[in-house]
């Protein structure tokens, strides 16, 4: 649906009017093109402490405009602030800042990139996890970057966002894939979260397709964010199987064909849907994602029965049943990805949602709860958290509702399907083992649970 505010306030009178009147000014968000090469075009400042360095290693294969702020990365060219190139990506390394006086070069760095900052311009701080540090002064400091990189990820403008990633001990060599992610269009809708990597020893071997080879399941996918995640998928190299229930066969078949993907249509609530899932999947799987699910709002005191049994079946159990017959048949390969789709609602709650919330934080904590047991396996699990996204049924809410939906956000507007299937498409490379039991929020920075 098209966001009438965001066409007025982009236009020559619009831009006037909104500033006369102080009004929010959302910039249409770059989002990643067919044909793009590099995640980044434009210029790449990488600054701070060693993880600088290894970051410089791989930043050639990022852009061609590398440069440096202050001592390190050694070999790339210096930044001048005020003489400069408008920054499109910034990364900065924090991981060794160990004291509350060394937190004063949070704000020597960034302070003086603020106004050269180009246009969707992605910025991501590096740290060390509080959790693994003896030190509670250094566990002090590193903690205190959750603070300052969610802050400043408010204060960016023009379509800017900013992450910030803890990265543990043996995770430094798989720095590549998250930085391709959050330093490019693909992670557009995506601000102020923070992440933890791990060591994982699978890595992608063609950035070009880095889903090649692997075969991947997405159920609810004839329309709506499943079909754009079935299409993303498909275009980093997966071979896709599309489920959704038999009235949607027509839509589901049609994308199938249009994807060279395979359609399977099943009632993923039926009593013997394990098993004729497990039947479909002769050659088993590599990616599972489980995006199918339903709404039936009321509040409490109006809720029957029916609406909230049908949300908890679909949206939840669902989920648990056939995952875990997927993993009790061997159908789901060593190395594989599971990605649940929860939701903010999940996080923060929301009026006349108590079912829906309870499905979604039931998925954030599913995925918590079997990261550490299918690590054996090599398998991650986690879930994607949708804020609000222009879809069908967003199309359909009342009109002030909408528009708080899309204006509480730092980046002032509602996502896009892609925005959820990129993310998605990150999480089921090889290389994202990394990232296992987490929920990542697609929402903008919501100030919904911020």
């Amino acid at each position: 649906m098209s966001d009438r505010y965001i066409d007025f306030a982009n236009s020559s009178l619009g831009h006037r009017l909104v500033g006369a009147l102080g009004l929010p000014s959302p910039v249409r968000l770059e989002r990643w093109q067919a044909g793009r090469l590099r995640p980044v075009e434009g210029a790449l400042l990488i600054g701070g402490g060693p993880l600088a360095a290894r970051v410089n290693a791989f930043a050639n294969r990022l852009t061609d405009a590398i440069y440096r702020y202050g001592d390190e990365p050694a070999g790339a060219a210096e930044w001048i602030p005020g003489a400069g190139p408008k920054l499109k990506a910034v990364v900065f390394d924090a991981s060794d800042l160990q004291r509350t006086d060394q937190l004063k070069r949070l704000r020597e760095f960034f302070q003086p990139l603020m106004k050269s900052l180009d246009r969707c311009a992605h910025l991501v701080i590096l740290g060390r996890a509080p959790e693994s540090l003896d030190d509670p002064f250094a566990a002090s400091a590193q903690r205190a970057l959750e603070g300052f990189s969610r802050s400043l990820a408010k204060e960016l403008r023009s379509g800017g966002t900013l992450q910030l990633i803890y990265v543990g001990d043996g995770a430094e060599d798989q720095l590549e894939g998250p930085l391709r992610f959050f330093l490019s269009p693909k992670s557009a809708f995506v601000s102020g979260q923070v992440i933890r990597l791990q060591a994982c020893d699978t890595q992608v071997s063609d950035w070009t397709r880095p889903l090649a080879g692997r075969k991947a399941l997405v159920t609810g996918a004839a329309r709506g964010i499943g079909a754009s995640i079935a299409e993303t998928l498909a275009r980093d190299g997966a071979d896709v199987i599309l489920l959704d229930v038999p009235p949607a066969k027509a839509d589901l078949e049609a994308l199938a064909a249009r994807l060279g993907g395979r359609a399977v249509t099943l009632d993923i609530c039926a009593g013997d849907a394990a098993a004729q899932l497990t039947e479909q999947l002769p050659e088993g799987l590599d990616i599972l994602v489980h995006n199918a699910g339903i709404t039936r709002d009321k509040t409490l005191a109006n809720m029957t029965p029916d609406f909230w049994d049908a949300v908890l079946a679909v949206n939840l159990n669902a989920p648990q049943t056939l995952t875990q017959a997927l993993l009790d048949s061997g159908a789901l390969h060593d190395h594989a990805r599971i990605i649940l789709l929860a939701s903010i609602s999940g996080i923060a709650g929301n009026r006349g949602q108590t079912n829906y919330a309870v499905s979604k934080a039931g998925l954030i904590g599913l995925a918590q709860a079997w990261a550490t047991t299918l690590q054996a396996r090599g398998i991650s699990i986690n879930a994607v958290a949708p804020g609000f996204i222009e879809t069908q049924m967003t199309a359909h809410i009342p009109f002030g509702l909408r528009e708080a939906g899309r204006r509480m956000s730092s980046l002032g507007q509602g996502g896009l399907p892609q925005d959820v299937a990129e993310a998605v498409a990150w999480l089921a490379q090889p290389g994202t083992g990394a990232f296992t039991g987490q929920a990542l929020r697609v929402c903008g920075q919501s100030v919904l649970g911020a």
